[in-house]
């Protein structure tokens, strides 16, 4: 299966009222209107957490150092009705950086609690891998889309504890 090399990359802090993620709002593109991690495809050349601190750092400005990554899985999306669209998505987490998130051309970047995930105004697919991966685990997980390019037909994923 041929797919697209991607990567997401969740900023995580801990607050009075729990953790934290930085999702944001998709101005543009694929998926305008939704809240997404914050990511994109990895160039030529680079490394995926190369491109994860890259595409953080584009959508938000925020500087990620690729050191201060951790790996929290892998995404492989499945659109039988349109696969050119097919993704390997590597997750990362980090809980350090500098800076605060910026509006940029193609995100509103804003912090949730990862205990009220906006899973209601995300990706259908976010519910079944997104709560796994912020919860220190490591998920992999095929994800096949309906012919809607939208929602689930079916998850297949399985997790490795840190």
């Amino acid at each position: 299966m041929n797919s697209t090399a991607v990567t997401l990359c969740f900023l995580l802090r801990d607050e009075a009222a729990g953790t934290h993620v930085l999702l944001g709002t998709k101005k543009t593109g694929f998926g305008v209107g939704k809240i997404v991690g914050l990511g994109g495809h990895v160039e030529p050349g680079e490394s995926h957490a190369e491109a994860a601190c890259r595409e953080v750092f584009e959508e938000s400005g925020i500087v990620v150092e690729e050191h201060d990554l951790r790996v929290a899985g892998l995404i492989e999306f499945v659109f039988p009705a349109r696969p050119e669209w097919n993704m390997s998505t590597s997750l990362f987490t980090t809980r350090r950086w500098s800076g605060d998130p910026i509006e940029s051309q193609e995100i509103i970047p804003e912090w949730f609690r990862v205990a009220a995930l906006p899973l209601e105004r995300m990706w259908q697919d976010a519910e079944h891998w997104l709560p796994l991966a912020l919860s220190e685990n490591i998920v992999e997980a095929i994800i096949t889309l309906n012919d809607d390019n939208e929602t689930v037909a079916s998850a297949e994923y399985s997790l490795r504890g840190v």
